[in-house]
């Protein structure tokens, strides 16, 4: 309960204090992927890049908000630490109903590396990351071979995948908030198993990064685990990073930690460290 109460407060230092000083000093590129409003990456380039390395980044919001312009400084962070940077959205609920989104997240997965190969880029060590409920979705295209397959996805040039705070499983000790949001992005009588990054893992020589604190008052430490677990059983690499900051509700730690500089957030530093190392 006091990881909950903290959580509602982290809110207003986060995105009035904080976000709204963020510097824009990148203009992205704005590429759509289908007819919806939301089903569009944002693309960019940084002045001196320091890597061949691209990160895609889906982004969070309890599948029922956000898009990539409202997380723009992630983008920001990204491109003036020297990485090209693709943030990817899609449809989201109760409007739209699960698959809709994982349909969106592959097409735009597709459309977004044609589009770098077509800009002449190399597409051969993809970063594949996301927050929360962006962390669910990019698992999922990162370890379900259904999925892939169905959708016709191929991963070839993924080189690691990087989850914030993700509800990898859906465990009957699931908070309040987490059922509210499942219940919204899911139809009645759904079979949640075909949703759940646990059930759908197979194996998969992309190695992982689960960031996950113990203090979220909305995802529990024990998704990462499971996962984690999971990874073992069918033979794939994960470490799950452990949130050392003072700041480590959710919001904090998952798109927050790009508000900071590395130097100044442990979990900001993990992120860029094992990436840098990959």
């Amino acid at each position: 309960m006091i990881d909950y109460i903290r959580e509602n407060f982290s809110y207003y230092p986060i995105y009035y204090r904080l976000l709204f000083k963020t510097k824009k000093e990148f203009t992205p590129e704005y590429v759509s992927y289908g007819s919806d409003k939301e089903q569009y990456f944002l693309y960019y380039e940084p002045s001196e890049p320091v890597s061949d390395k691209v990160v895609i980044w889906v982004h969070g919001g309890g599948w029922n908000a956000g898009n990539p312009k409202f997380f723009d400084y992630v983008g920001q962070y990204m491109a003036r630490a020297g990485y090209r940077f693709v943030s990817l959205g899609y449809r989201l609920s109760p409007k739209n109903k699960y698959p809709t989104q994982i349909e969106d997240v592959c097409a735009g997965f597709n459309a977004a590396k044609k589009y770098l190969q077509d800009k002449g880029i190399d597409t051969s060590k993809i970063i594949l990351s996301g927050p929360s409920a962006g962390a669910h979705l990019s698992s999922i295209l990162c370890y379900s071979k259904a999925t892939q397959k169905k959708y016709n996805v191929d991963l070839s040039g993924v080189i690691g995948y990087v989850g914030f705070g993700g509800p990898y499983s859906f465990r009957k000790s699931t908070g309040l908030t987490l059922k509210m949001l499942l219940s919204m992005l899911f139809a009645k009588g759904y079979d949640r198993k075909e949703a759940e990054p646990w059930s759908l893992m197979e194996k998969s020589d992309i190695p992982m990064l689960l960031i996950q604190s113990r203090h979220d008052g909305l995802i529990g430490f024990g998704c990462a685990e499971d996962f984690a677990q999971k990874a073992e059983v069918v033979g794939n690499i994960c470490e799950i990073y452990e949130v050392e900051d003072k700041r480590n509700t959710h919001s904090w730690y998952t798109a927050g930690c790009f508000l900071f500089e590395r130097e100044e957030n442990k979990t900001l530093d993990k992120f860029m460290s094992w990436i840098e190392k990959i």
